[in-house]
Order: C-alpha cells, then sequence, then structure tokens
C-alpha cells in the first residue's frame, strides 16, 4: 500500500500557489456560510439561519466522502480543483438567486430544493480542500494553517463587504474568490489559458457586483412568505437588514428589520405638542412609567424609531440616555438619512444616544436612573445560531436585572414591555427574573414591586396583546398604586396585577398566584410553562418549554396550535440533532458502502477515525460557547462574532504551522497538546466570568486585547491535534486521510447544533467544558489506537 507523500507525488511543487488556492477557498466558503445565515433570517424565519450552518458543514463534510469519486476522475488533481473552482463561482451565484426567489411559505419540498442548492457550493468545496490536503500532506502543518487563516480572513472581510455591498452582492464575492482560486490551480497545471478563462469568470462577477448594486436583479423580493414592496431605503450589516417601507395602516413609514420586526418612526414636534398628543402619548403601556415618574431622568434600551423617547419627552424628561444596538438605525436613519421625518428627535438637546448593546452600556454606566424602558426589544445575540426561541438574550437574566436595579434611584422603576399570552409566558418570567433580582439586593416584600398592565386584550390567543411590566426598586407606595389604577382606568388598560387586588380579583392570576406562593418553585414547577428565571449561564428567556413537555412538542409539532407556534423551534432543534448524527452516521459508512473504498484492515484504525469527531464537535462546542460568554465583555454580538471567530482560526492555524516543528507528529508531544487544550478551555470556563465582571468598564481596544490573550493559548493549542492526527493517519492508512477530514467537517454539524442543544439544558459555561472533555476522549482515542498499533507490531514481531 502506497504512501502518500509531498515529495513523492508533486517535485518541485510551487507551494505559495498552493497555500493561496487553500486560503482563498476557504475564505470563500467562510464568507458565504455567514452571508447565508443572514440571507436565510430575512427570506424564511431566524430558525432558517441556524439551518444554514449545518446545510454548510454537511456539505463539506459530503464534500470530502465525494472526493473519493473525483479522484478517479481522468486529469491531474491541479486541473480538477481548477474545473470545481471554476463550477463554484456559478454554483454560488445559482445558489443565491434560488434562495432569494422563494415566494411562498416554505413547503417541505421548497426545503429540500433550498437545502440542495444551498448545501452544492459547500460539497465542491469540501471535495477541494479535500483533495488539496490529501495531495499535500507532507505539509499538512502548513497547508492547515492556510486553511484556518482564509476562514478567519473571511470573518474578517465579511463585515466591511456586508456593510458596503449587501448580503446578496457579498455572495457573488465569494464567487469572485472561487475563480480566482480557478486561476492558481490551473497555473499549477501548467494551463495559461484556462487560466485567463477564469480571471475572465472573476471579472465578470465583479462587474455582476456593479450592476445588481445599481439594478438589485439578485436582491429580496419576498420574506417570510410575503411580498416585499415599496421599499424606499434597503441595507445590510452582519446582523440584520435594515428597510424603510410605508406602513399598509396608515401613511407612517416603518423601520422593518429582516422584512419582519417593525417600528414606527415617532414624528411630533415637541415645542408645539398639543395635548391631545400628550395624553396619547402617555396613555399607552409604554407611556405609563412617565405618568407615575413624571420628568424622570430616563435610559431607553433600543430606542428605535423614538416612540419611547416620544413617550419620555411628554412626560417632561430633561435627561434621556438612548442605547441603539443597531448602527444603521442610530445612525444612518434617525440621524442621516431620514433624520427629519422624526423632527430630528435624536438631536434633541434633551437627548443622548450610544450605539452599543444595553446590558453592556448599563453596565459601565456610573449613573442611576428613576426610569428604565425596553419596549419590546430583541436582540438576536449569536448572529449565526438559531431559532428567536433559541436565541441567546443577555438583556433578560437575572443578572442583567441585578445590573439594572442597582442603576435605579430610590424611587426608579423598570418598565418592560413584552408579548401578551394566556396563560402568560414573557411577562411572567420578567417576574420571576426581577423577584430573584430583588431578593439578592435584599427585598422581602417582592409582591409589593410589580405593576402589569394590558393592552390589546382581544389579541390575547394569537399574536398581538402586550403586557407591560413595572418593576419598582422600593416596594410602591399606596399612593404609587392608586395613581397607577387611576391611569390604566382612564387609559382603558386591564389591570393584571396590582399590589391592592382583593382576593376576588387574584383568582385564576397567575402573577398574583407566583408573587404570594407559599412555595415559589413547586408554583413554577406545576406551571404549563417553564418560566423560571434564567442566568448570564442560560440566557434562553424566550426558550418556555418545560423539560417534561418536550415529547409532547416533538409530537404535535405538525398542528401548529396556538400552544405550539410559540415554541416551534423546539421540533426544529431536536430535527437538526437528529439530522447532524444522521449526516455524521452516513459520512462514517459511506465510503465503504457506496463509493466501494474499504474499510481500514490494520487494527487502531478504525477506531482512530473517532479521533477526528472528538476534535470537530469539541472545537465547535467551544467556539460556540466563547462567542456568547463574550458578548457582554465585547460591548456587541457583531465584536464578539469577529474577535472570537478570528482569535480562534487565526491562534489554531499558527498552532497547525508550528505542530510539526513542536513535535506533536509525534505521539508524547500530541498527549500534551490534547491535555493543554482541556487544561486551557477549563480555566477559560472559570476566569471568563470573573474576566467580564471586572473588565466591562475597560476601553474597548483593551477589551478586544484581554480577549484574544485570554483565547490564546487553548486556540493555539487546538489547532495541532487535527493535521497531527492527519500525518498519522497517512502513516497508517493513506486512503482515510479524505474520510478523516468529511467526518470532521461533519463532526462541526453535530457540534454546531450540539453547543445550542448543551447550552439549553446544562448552560454555556458546562458546554465550554463539554467541549474540552472531548479533547480528553480524542486523547483516549489516540492512546486506545496507538496500543493496538504496539499489539499488532509484537505479533508479527513473534510470528516473524
Amino acid at each position: 500500500m502506497s504512501r502518500i507523500s509531498s515529495t513523492a507525488v508533486s517535485p518541485g511543487l510551487r507551494w505559495p500557489l498552493v497555500y493561496t488556492g487553500v486560503f482563498l477557498t476557504t475564505l470563500a466558503t467562510l464568507m458565504l456560510e455567514l452571508t447565508l445565515t443572514r440571507i436565510f433570517s430575512v427570506v424564511f424565519y431566524y430558525h432558517f439561519a441556524f439551518l444554514a450552518i449545518s446545510i454548510a458543514l454537511f456539505g463539506l463534510g459530503a464534500g470530502g466522502v465525494f472526493s473519493y469519486a473525483v479522484q478517479g476522475w481522468p486529469g491531474s488533481v491541479w486541473r480538477k480543483l481548477a474545473v470545481l473552482s471554476t463550477l463554484n463561482a456559478f454554483f454560488v451565484v445559482l445558489s443565491v438567486s434560488y434562495v432569494l426567489s422563494r415566494q411562498a411559505q416554505m413547503t417541505s419540498a421548497a426545503l429540500a430544493g433550498v437545502y440542495v442548492v444551498s448545501a452544492l457550493p459547500f460539497l465542491v468545496s469540501g471535495v477541494i480542500v479535500s483533495l488539496a490536503i490529501s495531495e499535500t500532506i507532507g505539509r499538512v502543518d502548513r497547508v492547515y494553517f492556510f486553511d484556518l487563516l482564509g476562514a478567519a480572513g473571511g470573518c474578517l472581510l465579511l463585515i466591511p463587504l456586508l456593510n458596503t455591498i449587501g448580503a446578496p452582492n457579498t455572495v457573488i464575492g465569494t464567487g469572485v474568490l472561487f475563480a480566482s482560486a480557478s486561476a492558481l490551480w490551473y497555473t499549477l497545471a501548467g494551463s495559461v489559458r484556462m487560466r485567463i478563462v477564469s480571471v475572465g469568470v472573476a471579472l465578470g462577477l465583479v462587474w455582476l457586483i456593479v450592476v445588481n448594486a445599481k439594478n438589485r436583479m439578485i436582491d429580496v423580493r419576498a420574506a417570510k412568505g410575503m411580498a416585499l414592496s415599496g421599499e424606499r431605503f434597503v441595507k445590510w450589516n452582519s446582523y440584520s437588514r435594515i428597510a424603510i417601507q410605508p406602513d399598509r395602516h396608515s401613511d407612517a413609514l416603518l423601520i422593518v428589520i429582516d422584512g419582519d420586526a417593525s417600528t414606527g418612526i415617532a414624528n411630533f414636534d415637541f415645542d408645539k405638542l398639543t395635548r391631545e398628543e400628550r395624553t396619547n402619548l402617555l396613555r399607552q403601556g409604554p407611556g405609563l412609567p412617565y405618568a407615575l415618574r413624571p420628568g424622570a431622568k430616563t435610559l431607553i434600551i433600543g430606542p428605535g424609531g423614538g416612540w419611547d423617547m416620544a413617550r419620555a419627552l411628554a412626560g417632561g424628561s430633561k435627561d434621556i440616555t438612548g442605547v441603539e444596538i443597531n448602527k444603521i438605525i442610530a445612525n444612518t436613519i434617525m440621524r442621516e438619512r431620514f433624520a427629519g421625518l422624526s423632527r430630528n428627535i435624536y438631536f434633541r438637546p434633551e437627548v443622548r444616544i450610544f450605539v452599543e448593546d444595553g446590558r453592556s452600556f448599563v453596565r459601565r454606566s456610573t449613573e442611576k436612573y428613576q426610569v428604565l424602558q425596553a419596549t419590546l426589544v430583541d436582540t438576536w445575540a449569536s448572529t449565526a445560531a438559531g431559532a428567536f426561541a433559541l436565541s441567546e438574550n443577555n438583556l433578560y437574566t437575572t443578572g442583567a436585572f441585578h445590573d439594572y436595579l442597582t442603576h435605579l434611584t430610590g424611587d426608579g422603576i423598570l418598565a418592560f414591555t413584552r408579548w401578551g399570552f394566556q396563560p402568560p409566558r414573557e411577562s411572567l418570567r420578567l417576574i420571576t427574573l426581577a423577584v430573584e433580582a430583588l431578593e439578592s439586593l435584599g427585598e422581602r416584600d417582592v409582591a409589593r414591586h410589580f405593576l402589569v398592565a394590558r393592552e390589546n386584550t382581544h389579541l390575547l390567543q394569537g399574536w398581538g396583546a402586550t403586557d407591560t411590566v413595572i418593576i419598582s426598586r422600593k416596594p410602591l407606595s399606596a399612593a404609587d398604586v392608586e395613581r397607577a389604577r387611576q391611569l390604566f382606568a382612564e387609559s382603558k388598560i386591564e389591570t393584571v396585577y396590582a399590589p391592592d387586588m382583593t382576593p376576588a380579583e387574584t383568582k385564576d392570576n397567575a402573577f398574583a398566584g407566583f408573587l404570594h406562593a407559599q412555595d415559589r418553585a413547586a408554583f413554577l414547577a406545576g406551571y404549563p410553562f417553564d418560566v423560571t428565571p434564567v442566568s448570564d449561564d442560560k440566557p434562553f428567556f424566550f426558550y418556555t418549554v418545560q423539560p417534561r413537555d418536550i415529547w409532547s412538542y416533538l409530537s404535535h409539532a405538525v398542528r401548529e396550535s396556538a400552544d405550539y407556534k410559540i415554541n416551534r423551534a423546539v421540533p426544529l432543534l431536536f430535527g437538526v440533532m437528529g439530522i447532524s448524527i444522521l449526516g455524521t452516521l452516513v459520512t462514517l459508512l459511506l465510503p465503504p458502502l457506496v463509493l466501494g473504498s474499504r474499510l481500514p484492515a490494520e487494527r487502531g484504525v478504525r477506531i482512530f477515525l473517532l479521533y477526528f469527531l472528538c476534535v470537530g464537535i469539541g472545537y465547535i462546542l467551544i467556539q460556540v460557547a466563547l462567542i456568547q460568554r463574550f458578548v457582554l465583555f465585547l460591548g456587541h454580538p457583531q465584536y464578539a462574532l469577529t474577535v472570537i471567530i478570528f482569535s480562534m482560526l487565526l491562534s489554531s492555524g499558527l498552532g497547525s504551522f508550528l505542530s510539526r516543528r513542536l513535535g506533536t507528529f509525534e505521539d508524547a508531544p500530541l498527549r500534551k497538546a490534547l491535555l493543554g487544550v482541556a487544561a486551557c478551555v477549563l480555566a477559560l470556563a472559570l476566569l471568563s466570568g470573573p474576566v467580564v465582571n471586572a473588565g466591562v468598564g475597560w476601553p474597548l481596544g483593551v477589551r478586544i486585547l484581554v480577549t484574544a490573550l485570554l483565547i490564546f493559548p487553548a486556540g493555539f493549542l487546538m489547532g495541532m491535534p487535527f493535521p497531527s492526527g492527519l500525518a498519522r493517519l497517512e502513516r497508517w492508512h493513506p486512503q482515510s486521510v479524505r474520510w478523516a477530514w468529511a467526518l470532521n467537517a461533519a463532526a462541526s454539524v453535530m457540534g454546531s447544533a450540539g453547543a445550542i442543544f448543551l447550552a439549553l439544558y446544562i448552560g454555556l459555561r458546562a458546554t465550554l467544558m463539554t467541549g474540552g472533555l472531548l479533547y480528553l476522549a480524542a486523547l483516549a482515542v489516540l492512546m486506545v489506537a496507538q496500543q493496538r498499533r504496539i499489539t499488532v507490531a509484537e505479533q508479527e514481531a513473534v510470528t516473524s
């Protein structure tokens, strides 16, 4: 059985061209993957962003398997890579065009079409990288370095491209990169004519980007099954698509986020505000805090189109701080292009605007406020992760409420407006969070700290009712409660909970039932939904499925009843986990069953394939957990995503580059590296919390540097096991190298779904530590495989 080595199969190879070709391929692939998550979030729903990650990773794994078939095609390996790269330049345009052409709600057939077409470019990328690595296995440490460096570069390049040319054109831009890589492969194949063709393809795609930027031929036409019409302005960034379009029910304009969530633009002349306008603003649910605390010093999280600021101004506030996470809304719309529509509300002397994550701002602030408000504010912090109900949200945790309450004056109040349901979910969870935070601050009579008002009660069984929850830093006075009751009555708003409610009023009232329960834990355990307080370690505020009801949700998912619509992401999560496990098994079994490649007969080789599963799953678990844990520290989900992924890929690439020099291609150093990964990840799990708490007020540059330095040791060591394992497998069974690469990619599918799954049930810290444990599992596999190889060698020595 022949050994593959760079010197044997490719003497005089122009290595810089190989490295650059791999770099461009992985650069394009990561950019395509993350851009599709954005497009899927807009055209379909947020949980399809989660699915896009799995599609990408599954395609890469399947490409590794398919490379066995490509290997048998006629021609040199470099010509094959060149042809595949050229094809992929067209496949990415086909993929984005197909996805953006979907008009109706997704049926199973339509979803299957999206899955196949979207996976095609990743399958080809998987073939390219798998063939390149197996062909250059003698320098796998350096090739893998450029693999990771390309992915890190894609992470950095993605953000300015999305901000500048938008998601559809960014996808076309990945086609330019694939065509450029094709020119390099043709150079290695010695074909000057075809290299010129590849350059022509790249230039043609650049021309297409320019034309599409002006004419929007390839663009979003429908979102969530509804046609988009009348859009006056559209701009993308790395975590949203913001549009301005007319309100269908009035003459006003709406700010529309990802084709779904929307907020109006407040349009009032506050120098000539009429009595009727002032009354209307203050007699809405979100206006109640300013009627209770007129003239309050105010902090508004997510001011958006300015409605909460309008209510504060109507209440006489002279000091209003707004913290908006989306730069397009805060700057481009409200302070530049459409400032006039809001009568320049963001420029009023009473208003100060900051662009960052609201929770991070609160932690950094040294000021105290009389009113702190957030109205229907949702942040999808991990931009590459999933469904609304599965999305992490650091605004609604016990730690967050502790931060909010400690930034209130003695008579200060929190005001949160959430969607109302019967039985209540989001609004009741707000109260469970606040109760835990209040008790941690020494408050005992917590039932006197709350007011709950409900609007649009007739929409309670569907979607549209809203609950405004008022939380006081100190027990509400009798005068406060009386004033609130009067305001509720004048505003024709239902009083859902007030401290002075009679026993008759509190009958079958979930809010009163919880606040007055002798055993609140027992109350929550028996409640139809899981509204227990969530922590920063499990920041899944919207996930309200009781563990006992998981099977019911799975078995009733198709019925789409009102109860199940709220958490329809549950069957999705379990479905994706099942698909990812199935995909991994298929990747494990497909080569011997379909392609005719025999399972390696050598003892120790079969079990060693599990090593690549452990490393693949472990890497993704660690990465996803770290992204979420550092959102607060870095102040913005975009910063967390970029800094964590870039730091991990760059440090891992350096680890790969130096792995041979540091000896990890041998057993003892590799064992130390695997142990080192586990130790560093354990240290990260224990230290990240204290560092986040201590450094939240540091300058952004310092926080980025500290994050990179914290991650570097673990990332550096995590770059060594994969190339070291491939080199070892090449010595044992060269035919399995591409198979191992495919398994590693397929395992990443399982890891991406598993990270959310584990975080929901055991928390982010435990998920991070689980990733570290998987490197110990890889160590155990390595030791078992090596021992079996030694046994075989001893038996052969005795026989001879």
